[in-house]
């Protein structure tokens, strides 16, 4: 997970409580939030540094996954392209991998 290293980054280099990290899956990187994820261990790793991960219900509609199929302490919301949109519009800043 090449996220995890500028999660990492900017938490050590801000302060993590300096910084908001929401990491938004959709498409196929909604894969690396399923339970079966080969970096499940990353993922929860990351949420207990404070790092929130946001799962695009519209994905888990078209890959035909619910809740019971994702790790836990995820959100989630109804798309995730908008989910970005409106973080964009409040001031967030926008990290592509």
């Amino acid at each position: 997970m090449g996220h995890d290293r500028d999660v990492r980054n900017a938490q050590e280099d801000l302060g993590r409580d300096n910084v908001d990290i929401e990491l938004v899956a959709y498409g196929p990187g909604l894969n690396m939030l399923k339970l079966e994820s080969s970096v499940s261990a990353l993922v929860v790793d990351a949420v207990g540094r404070g790092v929130k991960f946001i799962a695009c219900e519209n994905t888990m509609a078209n890959m035909k996954v619910g809740k019971a199929d994702m790790l836990p302490n995820l959100g989630y919301v109804k798309a995730g392209v908008v989910e970005l949109m409106v973080k964009q519009q409040q001031g967030w800043a926008y990290i592509r991998p």
